[in-house]
């Protein structure tokens, strides 16, 4: 069987409830799929409603119909204001079987509470509720996600999506704050480490995020290349320089006086320290930018220094009051084993380097990276047109 693509969306009441870390790490958990995109957007009342027709017309049952209403009044905008919606793309065998079968089909018929599991993401996320008992009135509906059921309806509303995508900005403007002076945004970084296999870290990660009460604006998968990679963690190169140059340099010259049973002399340990501990130095700058790159910056061409890397990571914008400093309270320190309980490196970092995530540091700190990660492009269109044309 080929590989086909496919797509999951979380409504706008689920995003704005915070609940899109609990519906990624079951889609990521429960499939063997690839999560090849995901785009943050804000649907125009034309688009909500042509997406409202294309499921109204596909058949006249009762599911596709509530869904079709449900789309046609909540993904547009209501009192002026668009919502935001969070869009994710997954490459793999038989993308929509197994994603309709995490995602949970609609109930039409009264079904008891005790009867749900909890299994599907529509049993823990989504309502249905009655008018009354033995009513077929819907009362109120909230569906969680909306994924298409076959190939077919997958390609035409893909090709939809990438139509109405195409030319949009990643980042979600639909907000207008009382003193947009207090609003910082701030971006965080899923690294690699998270994404070798699928696992529910992705998910735990953004919910850990999320009681910071801050708003996702902005997400895209991403890799990194070599040349972003060295310009986004060049700063840390001399920082690693000025810290662990003189250590390497002086452990250098501890072994090498064991070694040949003489005492160096203060100029060639100079030397050692500035030569041998720079090396050194530079090796685990080199290292950090293999880990988020995939490639080691050596002896590539111009042309490999551009190309994305091998290890793909998720870039989330977080907007809010003090967001740089609540995400990063969350996030922990550098180090893995100094990080308090409770923060995500504590929970989920290995060490220094293998800290499972990045946080913008300052505002400063935030203009400069988002502008080297490119934002604002996001590849889930030229993803869609490469598959499906």
């Amino acid at each position: 069987m080929g590989i086909g693509l496919s797509y999951v969306l979380v409504t706008p009441y689920t995003v704005a409830k915070s609940r899109t870390g609990g519906v990624l790490s079951r889609l990521l958990t429960r499939t063997d799929l690839e999560l090849a995109g995901a785009q943050i957007f804000a649907a125009d009342q034309e688009f909500a409603e042509k997406y409202a027709r294309s499921l109204r017309e596909r058949a006249p049952q009762n599911q596709l119909v509530l869904l079709a209403d449900y789309v046609k009044q909540y993904f547009g905008p209501s009192g002026g204001r668009p919502h935001r919606t969070l869009f994710l793309l997954f490459k793999g065998e038989n993308p929509c079987e197994k994603l309709l079968n995490v995602c949970g089909h609609l109930y039409t018929q009264h079904v008891e509470v005790d009867a749900l599991a909890g299994e599907t993401i529509r049993d823990t996320y989504s309502d249905l509720i009655f008018a009354a008992e033995n009513s077929e009135e819907v009362r109120y509906f909230e569906p969680a996600v909306l994924t298409p059921r076959s190939q077919e309806e997958a390609n035409f509303d893909l090709k939809m999506f990438a139509n109405f995508l195409d030319g949009k900005e990643n980042l979600v403007q639909n907000v207008v704050y009382p003193d947009p002076s207090k609003i910082e945004r701030t971006l965080v970084i899923i690294k690699p480490d998270n994404w070798k296999y699928n696992s529910s870290r992705p998910g735990a990660i953004i919910d850990m995020f999320s009681r910071t009460g801050l708003r996702i604006v902005g997400i895209k998968v991403h890799r990194f290349s070599l040349a972003q990679a060295l310009d986004f963690y060049g700063p840390v190169e001399e920082v690693l320089k000025k810290n662990l140059a003189p250590n390497f340099g002086k452990r250098a010259i501890e072994l090498l006086e064991k070694e040949f049973s003489f005492t160096i002399s203060n100029e060639l340990s100079n030397l050692l320290g500035a030569g041998f501990g720079a090396e050194c130095a530079r090796d685990q700058f080199y290292n950090i930018v293999e880990f988020m790159s995939g490639k080691r910056p050596c002896g590539n061409s111009p042309e490999d220094m551009e190309k994305p890397g091998d290890v793909k990571c998720m870039i989330i914008v977080y907007e809010g009051e003090n967001a740089v400093k609540k995400i990063r309270d969350v996030l922990g320190p550098t180090d893995p084993l100094k990080a308090p309980d409770g923060t995500v490196r504590r929970e989920f970092g290995s060490n220094v380097m293998v800290n499972t995530a990045h946080a913008s540091d300052s505002p400063e700190s935030y203009e400069r990276e988002q502008k080297i990660v490119r934002i604002n492009y996001n590849s889930v269109v030229s993803i869609i047109k490469e598959h499906i044309g």
